[in-house]
């Protein structure tokens, strides 16, 4: 179920609207794509959960709120690559924050597993929010969807980015991942807002798998 986070600006500016043209064939990529991925991928997904489960106690998903298109919130479930703690020990690690703005990031965060660590590095972890994009929550291609606390700190440059649905990947994922400041993030996230086509939507998609095999700027 989705619900509203908060109201704020979200300002178009001279930006285009997309055609419905592109949105209809964009929805009918996400679930196409989607649908034979997580059929294709079924045993791996047995192989990952196992690997999770065996790694340290708790549950083999991580479920969280993130927020979506328009600043509505929806249920986020990805591999677990965290101890079951992690989230109560976030506040001792603040000071170790490596990234400015509202996002958290940390080389060699504590709380990650090592059977995480390379699920992260290869963005394995990411791979139930397949079900995400065939439901409609999230698209293939589109910013990265954030935490509710991150979006409490936006301003109305960074809300511009939840005026289209969330993605899998998008220009920060072929660009740099993690290494990112949260400027160039932001302005990233800009760029796809300024091009977004179904062309777009396909070279993204074509250069993803290559920038995640090669594991760089993942943490």
């Amino acid at each position: 179920m989705m619900t509203e986070v908060r109201t704020g600006p979200i300002l178009n500016g001279e930006r285009r609207s997309p055609s419905r043209g592109y949105l209809a064939a964009k929805r009918t990529l996400d679930l196409v794509v989607s649908a034979a991925l997580l059929l294709l991928l079924f045993p791996l997904f047995v192989v990952l959960a196992l690997l999770v489960k065996l790694s340290s106690p708790g549950p083999i998903f991580y479920c969280c709120d993130r927020v979506g298109k328009d600043g509505r919130r929806f249920k986020f479930v990805k591999f677990r690559s965290m101890y079951v703690d992690a989230d109560q020990r976030l506040a001792e690690l603040v000071a170790k924050n490596e990234k400015d703005g509202p996002i958290f990031k940390m080389t060699n965060d504590p709380r990650v597993t090592k059977v995480g660590r390379w699920l992260r590095k290869f963005s394995l972890d990411e791979l139930p929010q397949l079900v995400h994009v065939f439901t409609g929550h999230m698209s293939l291609v589109g910013p990265r969807p954030p935490l509710p606390r991150e979006v409490e700190q936006y301003d109305d440059y960074a809300w511009q980015r939840l005026t289209v649905k969330p993605g899998l990947t998008c220009y920060w994922q072929i660009c740099g991942r993690s290494r990112l400041t949260f400027d160039e993030w932001m302005a990233l996230d800009h760029k796809y807002l300024d091009e977004m086509s179904f062309w777009t939507d396909l070279k993204i998609l074509l250069k993803t798998p290559l920038s995640v095999l090669r594991g760089e700027g993942a943490c």
